[in-house]
């Protein structure tokens, strides 16, 4: 299709026959444009719900059904809710992309056949001659062929913030809105080809906004996925070994038990929980930022703002309310009447927007009636008026274009006036009178009267966002870079910049840029400001940036802005713009206020940072996992969990206290390396849980002890190493974290004491050797477990030295600690760990007790265990002068004392074991509380 009719001779008062219509018509010329949809429905199920993952969920969640074992497949509904939740943010980008539109008029004027008519747009055709007024919206690309005052805003395609004048032969581009007179234009392009169409193309491209968590994420599933393969079969050929090989496990029937060991391995590897976590993560911070008027478009751009490290804005609609408000007025020549002539001016039916913002400040003056006027035009920049034929004319317009070279001299009054407020940024205008006053000659050929003397010099200013300073100084203390990018002219960009607090002398002017990428990436590096930018250069620039390695955002509110915000790593875009920008914006700020973006780094921050805290349990699974497969099918041991065992453990110790977790306040500040960082922690201590449960398997096959007991020992092991793994995470505990390890811990002793629920898990009484291996296995391994938190602890703090240098990084207190703190600190990590496997020890004693005493025993036995564990958590707290963590320390100390003096009211017997402990809390309780150590710990207050 030909998208340039310049050689076509079509008669301008008549217009295109129907003849002509009907042909144009059948050649497929018209206006109608229906963009292919981005990402059809079929695709977005398909990419999440037809994974690699899911397929092996679903496989095994199949295999279970169908041999009767549905207990053990209740890992099912978690790959269900994985797909459900990963859908949906997809869903909702493609709602919001298929609705992009530009184009929105509900019906255009065009001439044919000599008759002036009324279309939809859809139905203008290729050399159509549109009749333009005030008000229209360009539905093609065209030439204008007829004018009479015509102006066009193109801001929201060009950014230019002024209306254009146009001129026979100018092009009209579609999507453009006429401001004032009238015209006529003939289309040159439709359809696909029209400017406004095209930037619809090209933002309408699907694509999924930049996420390191979920990019580490699916990083972490590919590599299990290339895994679970081999390692499946291992553990199958393994299970059907230890079963009496494959054809006596088939003849028997034990083959279902292997299938369903092997199936417990496969689905340990997968950490579909983590992924669930992320997704409800990301959609509970959106629904937070909903509720102060932030929309989110694609989940992940929750975290996407707490990254970002240069955000480029739009002035105008951004910075700016794209409203001109009126600043001053300087009286130069005194002469009557002046302030009512700009009364007339502000309140005239023509008037423009600078024009308009005269009527409200000099409301109060005499009404008057105009006897001739010229209006206001963007070619001349001045209007005039005469209101008698006595009293002259006045003239209101740009000081250069009423009085030449003379408003540009410094010896000139009005020279010195309008540079003095012009170098702020300020548009300035003068009002003129003379004695003449205006004939219907003057007003005909528009004509400026003679005599004039300038009389005031008036200034204007673009509204600037109440909100628009504080936010950009929240940006810079943040260390995140600005860069003011309009389409507006520099020198009044920098003034606006200057306004909100940037340090900056001159704007760019982008028509100097250079063509080369490298070189106009070190100009973005080095300038903060530019103006008269086009809208393809608005993404270079956002190209340029990220070549340098910068996570980008961009705001802005006009077509202009949509090909750039598209590019960006996060777009954010104004509710009050345009449809295409909102279309491909990541985040839209609901009611147009620029402050809420610091809600949503910090929205941002608490995400990653708790994420990355959760993930550690996870990846720490994912690691011991595939391990104890590789582990027990080279060893040909019977894999010692059920999936319904391993429900538990992933329930109660990983899944329901991530959940909580990762919706906490936490404002900790980005760092990149997030997966690096979990591998850390989850690589060692997965080793450990691997390593400790293969022992102990190995052990209890050497005893020879029944498959039964050997799992519930097992899953006891992994029960209290998982909440230990859980309360060293959480640490320092505050009253959240701690009522949340607590309260699965007390749910973990709930399934092992209740025995309807031991029934469902299959969790037999383990005996007296099983108890020990099982006491000593936990203890050995929550011991190395401190060791790798210590660590890696370390190795975190190494990485992270430049980023607590930055300002807004609080630096750790430098108070020196005084040595009963320092005794206290060490007396609570040792004095817990031993209460801890104390109370492991006692808990499984209760089979032994009688029938009266097992509900008594266990209850004190796991209140030993739970509050051993919380006591060393709460140890990290004391080392960082907490007060809270003192007080905590108190009362868990405290109770332990009474519930070790209850173990000995119990055993009926002295324990030397029960004795010490309660000697090491009333030495802990003495060394906290000493008056040396009063003045270390910051009030309660404070410190939570």
């Amino acid at each position: 299709m030909s998208s340039d009719i310049q050689n076509v001779d079509v008669d301008i008062a008549r217009g295109l026959s129907s003849d002509d219509v009907a042909r144009r018509v059948a050649a497929g010329q018209t206006n109608a444009y229906r963009a292919d949809t981005s990402r059809s429905a079929a695709s977005i199920i398909r990419a999440n719900v037809f994974t690699l993952f899911n397929g092996i969920v679903f496989a095994c969640f199949g295999i279970l059904f169908a041999l009767g074992r549905w207990q053990d497949a209740l890992f099912g509904f978690a790959a269900i809710a994985n797909a459900i939740i990963g859908s949906v943010p997809e869903f909702r980008a493609k709602a919001a992309l298929d609705k992009l539109a530009l184009m929105n008029a509900a019906a255009v004027r065009v001439r044919r056949d000599a008759v002036e008519s009324e279309i939809p747009p859809g139905e203008v055709v290729l050399g159509d001659i549109l009749v333009l007024r005030a008000g229209d919206q360009v539905p093609a690309d065209a030439r204008v062929v007829s004018v009479h005052g015509l102006e066009i805003d193109e801001s929201m395609l060009t950014g230019e913030a002024d209306a254009v004048d146009k001129k026979v032969g100018d092009e009209a581009l579609s999507g453009s809105i006429v401001v004032a007179g009238e015209g006529a234009a003939q289309v040159v392009r439709v359809g696909a080809d029209a400017y406004a169409n095209a930037f619809a193309d090209e933002a309408k491209r699907f694509s999924l906004v930049g996420s390191e968590l979920r990019d580490s994420i699916n990083r972490v599933l590919t590599w299990v996925g290339w895994a679970i393969g081999p390692i499946g079969l291992l553990v199958l050929n393994a299970q059907r070994q230890v079963a009496g090989g494959w054809r006596r496990a088939w003849d028997d029937g034990t083959w279902v038990q292997a299938v369903v060991n092997a199936i417990a391995s496969l689905i340990a590897m997968i950490p579909l929980g983590l992924v669930l976590m992320t997704s409800i993560a990301f959609a509970v911070g959106a629904a937070r930022l909903a509720s102060r008027k932030v929309l989110v478009n694609e989940l992940p751009a929750v975290e996407g703002l707490a990254r970002v490290d240069v955000i480029c804005l739009d002035k105008t609609g951004t910075l700016t309310e794209g409203e001109i408000t009126y600043g001053d007025a300087t009286e130069l020549t005194p002469v009557d009447g002046w302030r009512a002539a700009l009364r007339w001016y502000g309140a005239a039916p023509d008037a423009n927007a600078t024009a308009r913002t005269l009527a409200e400040p000099f409301a109060a003056e005499e009404q008057r009636d105009a006897a001739q006027a010229i209006a206001f035009s963007s070619a001349r920049k001045w209007s005039a008026v005469s209101f008698t034929e006595d009293d002259g004319a006045w003239v209101l317009g740009a000081p250069e274009m009423v009085f030449g070279t003379a408003a540009t001299d410094p010896g000139d009054p009005l020279g010195t006036a309008v540079i003095e407020r012009a170098s702020s940024g300020r548009r300035t205008l003068v009002l003129a009178h003379t004695a003449a006053s205006l004939t219907s000659d003057d007003v005909d050929a528009e004509r400026l009267p003679d005599g004039l003397v300038a009389v005031a010099v008036l200034t204007f200013r673009e509204k600037v966002r109440d909100d628009a300073a504080q936010t950009l100084a929240y940006f810079d203390e943040q260390g995140v870079g600005i860069r003011v990018i309009s389409g507006d002219n520099p020198r009044t960009v920098a003034a606006i910049a200057r306004e909100v607090g940037l340090d900056v002398a001159e704007g760019y002017d982008a028509r100097t840029l250079p063509e080369d990428d490298e070189a106009l990436a070190e100009v973005m590096e080095t300038s903060q400001v530019f103006g008269r930018v086009a809208p393809d250069q608005k993404k270079r620039m956002v190209v340029a940036l990220q070549s340098r390695g910068h996570t980008v955002a961009m705001t802005g509110d006009g077509v202009n802005d949509a090909l750039a915000i598209k590019t960006a790593d996060m777009g954010i875009a104004m509710n009050s713009g345009s449809a295409a920008t909102k279309a491909v914006a990541r985040i839209v700020l609901l009611d147009d206020k620029f402050s809420h973006l610091p809600d949503v780094v910090a929205e941002g921050r608490q995400v990653i940072a708790n994420i990355e805290r959760v993930s550690m349990l996870f990846l720490t699974k994912t690691v011991y996992a595939p391990l104890l497969a590789v582990l027990f099918g080279l060893l040909v041991l019977e894999f010692p969990f059920l999936p319904r065992q391993l429900s538990i453990t992933d329930g109660l110790t990983i899944g329901i206290p991530a959940f909580f977790l990762a919706l906490m306040p936490n404002a900790q500040r980005y760092i990149p390396g997030f997966l690096r960082r979990s591998l850390s922690f989850a690589i060692p201590a997965g080793i450990v849980v691997a390593a400790t449960l293969t022992t102990y398997t190995l052990l209890m096959r050497s005893q020879g002890i029944v498959i039964d007991e050997v799992r519930t020992g097992a899953t006891i092991i992994l029960a209290v190493v998982g909440i230990w793994i859980l309360g060293v995470l959480a640490r320092p505990l505050n009253r959240y974290k701690g009522a949340v390890v607590g309260a699965m811990f007390v749910a973990l002793v709930v399934i092992f004491t209740v025995p309807l629920s031991r029934a469902f898990f299959l969790l037999v009484d383990p005996g007296p050797v099983t108890a020990v291996a099982v006491t000593v296995a936990c203890f050995v391994a929550v011991c190395l477990v401190e060791l790798v938190r210590l660590v890696q602890r370390r190795y975190v703090a190494r990485t992270l030295v430049d980023a607590s240098e930055h300002a807004s990084v609080p630096h750790p207190r430098t108070v020196a600690r005084p040595v009963p703190v320092t005794i206290a600190v060490v007396l609570v990590y040792l004095g817990g760990l031993a209460s801890a496997m104390f109370g492991v020890l006692f808990l499984l004693s209760r089979y032994d007790v009688a029938s009266d005493l097992v509900l008594t025993v266990s209850l004190v036995g796991a209140g030993i265990i739970l509050f051993g564990l919380l006591s060393v958590a709460a140890a990290a707290g004391l080392s960082r002068a907490s007060g809270l963590s003192r007080l905590f320390v108190t009362l868990v100390g405290a109770v332990l004392i009474v519930l070790q003096a209850w173990t000995l009211v119990l055993a009926r017997e002295w324990s030397w074991w029960a004795t010490a402990q309660i000697v090491l809390y009333l030495l802990v309780l003495a060394a906290l509380w000493a008056p040396r150590a009063r003045g270390f710990f910051r009030p309660v207050l404070h410190a939570g």
